[in-house]
């Protein structure tokens, strides 16, 4: 039983050392130059998959990083599509940014340990949650930031959902790294039971909403839909009163409705052609911080 046991742990240290090479993965396509790469995330044993796109030419490029929506059921999860964003890439493509959308671990072809896991609706820990999404998001463009075709400095992370509220968490990080937050929807435990307009432990929210706040030094530009039936915009008022009540400085603004359900406008091109003068808005303030001048 004891040889059995060691045998297996044997295999098990093995198999976690053997990730895959990071870095680009095949040829560039179209559009933009489309290209699956393979980038660090928190699970030592998982490499997260990631699309980047850029711009003509050899750079260096800002970076931009989309980080996607989650959800706490496994089978969703598993099935989810690499996440893509299109509409927003081809935007901030467009403003030449060089742009990149890893999917974290415990989603789709990634796999591996889902390490944001948020808990049950009563012990929700959505602090700690909100931090093993900014740790994914940081490790991916860390890695992305050490390319001789990206600048190291004055990168833009915009954030959907859960991506979102781990961004609200890395607005705690160097302005100089981090030049600009732009959070669609943050939050965590909408639809709870799959119920529209039910938050899980929505007083647990907006405390850790305050948490981030403490600890902010990035703007974020916080923006929801009229009809987003995850976080209403009454509710997302709550949470940007704590985060601002604790330090955070962001700039709120409802969009007009978008479709049957506005918590998915950032994944439509409509939904971005609405949320255009808000994004080109915190892009302009960004080119204007010095560390975007460097």
């Amino acid at each position: 039983m004891l040889f059995a046991l060691a045998l297996v742990a044997a295999f098990g240290l093995k198999a976690a050392s053997a990730q895959p090479g990071l870095g680009a993965q095949g040829a560039e396509g179209e559009p933009h130059r489309l290209q699956q790469w393979l980038v660090p995330s928190p699970d030592p044993a998982t490499a997260a998959r990631a699309l980047l796109l850029r711009p003509p030419g050899e750079g260096p490029f800002p970076l931009a990083v989309i980080a996607h929506a989650t959800t706490q059921n496994v089978l969703r999860r598993a099935q989810m599509p690499q996440p893509e964003y299109r509409a927003l890439a081809a935007r901030l493509v467009a403003r030449g940014f060089a742009v990149l959308v890893p999917e974290r671990p415990g989603h789709g072809a990634t796999g591996g340990a889902y390490v944001e896991d948020q808990g049950g609706c009563d012990e929700a820990d959505y602090a700690r949650a909100g931090r093993a999404t900014a740790d994914a998001v940081a490790l991916a463009a860390g890695f992305l930031r050490k390319q001789p075709f990206i600048r190291p400095e004055g990168m833009v992370v915009i954030g959907h959902s859960a991506g979102a509220w781990g961004a609200l968490a890395l607005a705690g990080e160097d302005p100089k790294n981090v030049a600009a937050i732009v959070a669609f929807a943050p939050g965590r435990g909408g639809h709870a039971n799959d119920f529209p307009n039910r938050v899980c432990a929505p007083h647990t929210l907006i405390a850790a909403a305050g948490e981030f706040g403490k600890a902010a030094r990035v703007k974020v530009t916080w923006l929801v839909a009229a009809n987003d039936s995850y976080f209403s915009p009454a509710f997302s008022r709550q949470l940007v009163d704590a985060f601002r009540a604790a330090g955070g400085k962001t700039d709120f603004r409802v969009l007009q409705a978008h479709g049957s359900e506005g918590h998915w406008l950032v994944e439509t091109g409509g939904g971005v052609n609405l949320a255009e003068p808000e994004l080109d808005r915190a892009l302009k303030a960004r080119s204007r911080t010095p560390a975007a001048r460097r």
